[in-house]
């Protein structure tokens, strides 16, 4: 039986000394227990996305040097093949490097393998780095069983429909016994079942049992879910790893089936996974903690309105990072309600962070006094509402350089969409948590949280009050947006499209259908994508966000700032 330790770790990138650190401690480990190969994910030795640090000579020399230290690592566990993701120089025409795969045994490399499919989408530009390798297939021979390998693209094209090339099919004609793909997948909502389907879907059409190793863990706005799997004709799905946290397993294979370390049948995965809230949960917690850790930030500080935006990242934030580093700061105005402040109190006092209160009614006073001095006109409307809110984004990025704690943006995808927001004021920050989650899934996921805590962890006020930015007297978001449940189908129809899960594009596409059949439904949607539109140019200077659908603004969504959208 040949046994396989999968290494599914957290890297950083350009962390050179620390990912061999980790995959050094796995391989004695895989050592320990007999295993005969330990795979380790995609770029795993620089980290994974590096970006155009590639570009840089440095960067380049201190992966060289740490390939050196894997080599020489290895030769402490001679009979073990270690599989491991990292770049190669390409010597030939082209662009200068390789996403590439070694296998190594005892200090010598005895397979190398050339991403051939490079992903130049969505949040993807391997081609601006790295040229594609030769279209053959790469095997190698390992305790009596021949393997073969991919590199994650590789196998997410065998109904041809995105390349020429498919590289299950040459390897289908090498005829390994096992593929080992090395993978750095990032996750959103409907990304595990996708990968289950295409993998599974592959392994049955050309015979090949398939493991599929991830990485774990946020890197900027991206979030790696590991979740590694296997796959196999026989078995469909036949193991997981664990989600959203580091793990090392070790399976066996065997006659076509992976199998238990001992040779007893694997317990079946669950297929059914978490619900959409959940996973949102977990995405968002990790991204934070994972982001935070890297930029060297121990806490964080949040704006805090009593509404139910502010409510949520709070809440992620204290079980991100716990709740004594977790900061807020409610800033009333003459326009705040009552609520507005004791909300935020209870919302603190539930989640066990410290509140401060800072005023902001005297300094717009001051701030208007002194525009109609020097320009003889009176601040009033849009500018006078604005105002309040750069003041506010100005106090608490005054106590973000004061105290050195990150300052967590809190915006949702619905008014990020719109432009509902306001630029150099709620739209300051380092990194937005809920940006990629619509407004009526932030109180999906508020529900959620109180749900999994056992009890009122952002109170029913906060989640039962009508939305409002309290910039003007009475304010409420309609008065300015259809109802967050028309507005959001509207979004997710335009913004998203067919990218989604296929039930939730068809409820978007009926909705909007129907909206179009009439003379107001067509002039909504028209205002709508118009607002989208226009207000590309914040959305542009808005801070990351951490991903959790499968287009999110930034890079996963490139649109120019200066173009004609509509007649």
């Amino acid at each position: 039986m040949l046994k396989l330790a999968i290494a599914q770790l957290n890297y950083t990138v350009g962390d050179f000394g620390g990912n061999v650190r980790a995959m050094t401690a796995k391989m004695q480990l895989a050592a320990e227990q007999n295993a005969d190969v330990v795979v380790f994910s995609e770029l795993a030795l620089c980290g994974y996305y590096p970006g155009d640090l590639l570009e840089e000579p440095q960067f380049l020399a201190r992966l060289d040097h740490s390939l050196q230290d894997l080599l020489a690592a290895t030769r402490h566990h001679p009979q073990l093949v270690v599989v491991v993701g990292t770049v190669r120089k390409n010597t030939g025409p082209g662009k200068p490097l390789y996403n590439a795969l070694l296998a190594i045994r005892d200090g010598a490399i005895v397979a190398e393998y050339h991403k051939q499919l490079l992903p130049t989408y969505g949040i993807f530009d391997e081609g601006r780095h790295f040229q594609a390798g030769e279209e053959a297939a790469c095997t190698l021979m390992i305790a009596g069983h021949r393997i073969g390998f991919m590199v994650c693209e590789d196998g997410w094209n065998d109904a041809q429909r995105d390349y020429k090339v498919n590289p299950f099919a040459s390897l289908s004609v090498a005829m390994p016994e096992l593929i080992i793909s090395i993978n750095a997948s990032p996750s959103d909502i409907g990304k595990r079942q996708q990968r289950h389907t295409m993998f599974a879907a592959a392994s049955a059409h050309h015979g090949l049992p398939l493991l599929y190793v991830n990485q774990v863990g946020g890197q900027d706005q991206l979030v790696f879910d590991g979740a590694s799997f296997a796959v196999s004709p026989t078995q469909g799905l036949a193991f997981e790893a664990q989600r959203f946290q580091e793990d090392f397993q070790l399976i066996g294979f065997e006659n076509g089936r992976f199998l238990a370390n001992d040779g007893a049948a694997l317990p079946q995965p669950d297929k059914a996974g978490i619900s959409a809230a959940e996973f949102a949960r977990h995405q968002i917690v990790l991204g934070l903690r994972d982001y935070a850790r890297r930029c060297g930030f121990d806490k964080v500080v949040v704006g805090s309105s009593g509404g139910i935006d502010s409510a949520l990242t709070i809440a992620l934030a204290v079980e991100a990072l716990g709740a004594d580093k977790v900061f807020a700061v409610t800033m009333p105005s003459e326009f705040s309600s009552e609520g507005s402040v004791s909300d935020s109190v209870e919302l603190c006092r539930q989640c066990g962070v410290r509140l401060y209160t800072h005023p902001i009614r005297n300094l717009v006073t001051q701030y208007a006094e002194g525009f109609q001095t020097a320009f003889d006109t009176p601040l009033q409307g849009l500018s006078l509402e604005n105002l309040q809110a750069r003041v506010r984004g100005t106090i608490l990025m005054e106590y973000s350089n004061t105290f050195g704690a990150l300052l967590l943006t809190t915006g949702n995808k619905s008014e990020i969409s719109v432009g509902y927001c306001t630029l150099y004021g709620d739209t300051n920050g380092g990194l937005g948590l809920i940006g990629d989650l619509y407004k009526t899934e932030v109180y999906a996921l508020a529900q959620h949280i109180n749900h999994h805590a056992g009890r009122a962890l952002i109170p029913e006020a906060v989640i039962s009050k009508p939305p409002s930015a309290e910039l003007a007297p009475g304010q409420r978001d309609t008065d300015s947006l259809p109802p967050y449940e028309e507005l959001d189908e509207i979004l997710k129809w335009h913004i998203e499209g067919n990218r989604m899960p296929a039930e939730e594009a068809h409820k978007a596409s009926e909705f909007v259908e129907a909206l179009l059949a009439s003379e107001n439904g067509r002039q909504t949607v028209q205002r709508i994508l118009g607002m989208v539109a226009r207000n590309e140019y914040k959305r542009r200077q808005a801070p990351p966000i951490i991903r959790v659908r499968s287009r999110a603004f930034g890079s996963g969504r490139q649109m120019p700032i200066a173009a004609k959208y509509s007649s």
